[in-house]
């Protein structure tokens, strides 16, 4: 059996939220708009219950969430939808700043929007993949209308500096727009205390189901809608809710802020184990600062191997990638951005560790990461 270590890419879902969603397949089949008759109002219901538990686990009110189909449709709404409102307003700024490093659902976006009269600043990010606060204060000109920066890297898991961040932009009056896909349930996230503005986030990150994600909205901030046809979500995000989904995404990232620290100490002791291993077969290094970072990640670059040949032997026993699950075999621009050659960055093993990765999982991934560097070296 592999050992999966390819949680950044996917969790499992947690038994305990496909119990919850069970019912609202079948048994409690209405539509929440409905509100004429009870199956209806008890539909929409437990809508606003996952709404307000979403909204408790990020330190936000309940109004404040959107409920989409996960991270990406959150990410365009946040994007697209304030560039809209500021052209529908007659507002001048027109600049948007992010960073180098942003995953696909953000860069490919703020591509499209640049290409449609919104000038695009993406600022380089440190040896460790980190943001420099200083680049940002130094981008911040009266034009800018958005910054959006994302809490943990989906590849090296470094953790970005939202406080000094949002503090830059508030100084600024500039809104800030976070995607929290991968920090979400795995990180302390207060979205009101950071002064974050907007925050995206994807229910199949941390133990909850494919599908389903949500965009907390602070008020004031204007967003247009990107998908119009029934008034749903306040008029935010047209579209019959998916009950279950958005159950299972309440319940998920309840039980993942419960558990959020015994998690991450005991995956953190896993992690080092791993790190350890793996550098004393040699030649390998660490991509990323390892501080801030999140405890279940660990990305590495092996020397002296082809990329795909390592990959290739790796996979009959364990599950890992080379970069996001959403790269499609494309070179790491995450990486590259770091420094790392278009080699260097194929022959690079991110690691997520989730819930159910064990020592023994551990072990199996040493081991086959050394018997496919003997071979490819030898």
């Amino acid at each position: 059996m592999l050992a999966y270590l390819d949680h950044q890419a996917s969790t499992p879902c947690d038994p305990a939220v496909l119990a919850a969603m069970a019912p609202w397949w079948s048994e409690h089949c209405a539509n929440p708009s409905s509100r004429g008759h009870r199956p209806g109002l008890t539909a929409a219901a437990a809508v606003e219950r996952a709404r307000g538990q979403v909204a408790a686990a990020l330190g936000a009110e309940p109004g404040w969430v959107v409920f989409t189909s996960g991270a990406t449709e959150a990410n365009n709404l946040a994007l697209k939808g304030v560039a809209e409102a500021a052209l529908e307003r007659g507002q001048p700024r027109r600049t948007l700043v992010s960073v180098t490093t942003e995953h696909r659902a953000l860069l490919d976006p703020l591509r499209y929007l640049e290409r449609h009269g919104f000038p695009l600043r993406l600022l380089p990010v440190d040896g460790g993949g980190l943001l420099d606060p200083a680049a940002l204060e130094a981008a911040l000109t009266p034009d800018v209308l958005l910054v959006s920066v994302m809490a943990a890297n989906n590849e090296i898991g470094v953790l970005q500096p939202l406080a000094a961040i949002a503090r830059l932009c508030r100084s600024r009056g500039v809104p800030l727009h976070v995607d929290a896909a991968q920090a979400a349930g795995h990180i302390p996230l207060a979205m009101a205390e950071l002064g974050v503005d907007l925050l995206s986030l994807s229910g199949h990150k941390l133990y909850g189901p494919k599908g389903v994600g949500a965009l907390l909205v602070r008020p004031g901030v204007a967003v247009a809608a990107q998908i119009h046809g029934g008034g749903q979500e306040e008029g935010r995000r047209a579209g019959t809710v998916a009950v279950p989904l958005v159950v299972g995404l309440g319940e998920a990232l309840e039980r993942a802020v419960a558990d959020r620290e015994a998690r991450a100490a005991r995956l953190g002791a896993l992690r080092d184990q791993l790190r350890g291993g793996l550098e004393a077969i040699g030649g390998i290094s660490v991509t990323g600062a390892m501080a801030p970072r999140l405890a279940h990640n660990l990305n590495v670059t092996v020397a002296g191997v082809d990329g795909a040949a390592l990959h290739r032997l790796l996979r009959r026993s364990i599950a890992v990638s080379s970069g996001s699950a959403c790269s499609q075999g494309s070179p790491s621009h995450v990486l590259a951005a770091l420094g790392r050659s278009r080699a260097e960055a194929a022959a690079s093993i991110r690691f997520g560790l989730g819930r159910g990765t064990t020592g023994a999982d551990i072990e199996r991934a040493i081991a086959a990461v050394a018997a496919a560097v003997r071979e490819l070296r030898g």
